[in-house]
């Protein structure tokens, strides 16, 4: 009994050690110092060895010779991230914030698929889910200065959603009318391959991608004609979301150069800064209205 409460002292202890907790946090989470560059290095080794591990366990012409080391290595590589994983809660300002977070739930299935192969065996090829933790390279090597164009395709596929919306509609409504013709023209010969429209529409989409996997080809020579006709409207139809991003690129692009400093005029800034970079005079927000504007030239500028 004695024992027992020791133990649970010392365990208690150790949880509520916030001096221990900030050195595990400043190396598990943060990449400025050197143990927690190292951390993250050597993260990236084990995701990556770790996979390694898994596609080879995949050949079985393989397992008599290093099937036992791979499991080994697997097991090694488990409990190395099922810790980790355990770390990043114990010394997590929020643990619930980091359990329900993006890398939290990557980190989670990183290592639950190898524990539900106990008794699911194809479960554990599951573990191939560490690929996602690799984008934890961003933090290392500082990549993440680097976003903001990343975020400016995102704004554009967003204001060009409805466009792709209607487009995509178009050539489904175009898929399903070329496929229910083709098969008008072709349904009625003795062991064709376009016996019903679905098969039809199939065939539609896999010759207006340009894909062409050659499973079903027309025999007469009007459904021929239609195909040629099918594969050069492929052609201008995928360069149409293409056309429609990049216009919306280009207008996203003009907005984040076209603000200018109420203060010196000058236009240039990056999106989401708030100050100018040529006289330090602070900006207007982006979609700022006119009443903003107006008192924000009022203010008189700020030294640089």
């Amino acid at each position: 009994m004695v024992f027992y409460k020791r133990i649970r002292h010392k365990w208690l202890a150790l949880l509520h050690n916030e001096a221990l907790k900030r050195k595990v946090y400043v190396v598990i989470f943060e990449s400025d110092t050197p143990m927690g560059k190292l951390f993250d290095v050597l993260l990236m080794v084990c995701i990556v060895l770790s996979i390694l591990v898994v596609v080879a366990e995949s050949i079985e012409s393989w397992d008599p010779v290093v099937g036992p080391y791979l499991r080994v290595s697997e097991y090694v590589f488990t409990l190395f991230f099922t810790l980790e994983y355990v770390l990043r809660i114990y010394c997590s300002p929020r643990p619930r914030d980091y359990v329900l977070s993006f890398f939290g739930i990557v980190d989670l299935l990183a290592t639950l698929p190898f524990y539900i192969g106990w008794f699911f065996g194809t479960a554990r090829y599951l573990l191939v889910i560490r690929t996602f933790r690799l984008i934890r390279v961003f933090r290392v090597f500082k990549l993440f200065n680097f976003l903001e164009e990343g975020n400016l395709l995102m704004r554009s596929l967003y204001e060009s959603s409805r466009k792709i919306i209607v487009f995509f509609l178009f050539v489904l409504v175009l898929v399903i009318s070329i496929g229910t013709l083709m098969y008008m023209i072709e349904g009625g010969l003795p062991g064709t391959a376009f016996d019903n429209i679905p098969d039809s529409i199939y065939w539609a989409i896999v010759t207006l991608t340009t894909v062409g996997y050659g499973d079903i080809t027309p025999v007469t020579p009007f459904g021929r004609f239609l195909s040629a006709v099918v594969m050069l409207l492929g052609y201008t139809i995928i360069a149409v979301p293409t056309g429609i991003v990049s216009a919306s690129m280009i207008q996203e692009h003009r907005k984040v150069n076209e603000r200018k400093c109420p203060h010196c005029g000058k236009g240039g800034h990056e999106e989401g800064a708030r100050y100018c970079k040529y006289c330090g005079g602070e900006l207007v927000p982006a979609g700022a209205d006119e009443t903003t504007q107006q008192r924000q030239d009022e203010k008189p500028p700020q030294a640089g």
